[in-house]
């Protein structure tokens, strides 16, 4: 955004303003950069099943210990040890590949 600033200010001003303008830009558009880069450098990227741990979803098969699960709109293998039934709520406790590890949920209070 600065750096597209500073260019619309080079077409604008004066000439020896022009370049001043232009180079503070530049230099706060760099000082950004630096800051994101810092900022993110090391986050890590989180998708797929690891993210769907400790969510709570629906049983929509009898699970026996496999079965199906709903998870946000999303159907998922699943192996529950303890057993659930269809409809039963459930929590992801862990995944063995792309087959989700659930144990049913406690009670709500």
């Amino acid at each position: 955004m600065f750096l597209l600033v500073g260019i619309v200010l080079v077409l604008l001003l004066p000439s020896p303003w022009n370049t001043v303008a232009f180079a503070a830009c530049l230099a706060v558009f760099l000082g950004e950069v630096l800051f994101w880069n810092r900022t993110v450098r090391h986050r890590h990227a989180t998708a797929g099943a690891e993210t769907l741990i400790g969510r709570t979803g629906a049983a929509i098969s009898d699970c026996r210990p496999d079965g199906q699960v709903r998870l946000g709109g999303e159907i998922w293998q699943a192996r529950c040890a303890d057993g659930a039934g269809r409809g039963e709520p459930v929590v992801v406790t862990g995944r063995e590949g792309l087959v989700l590890v659930v144990a049913p949920a406690p009670p709500r209070s």
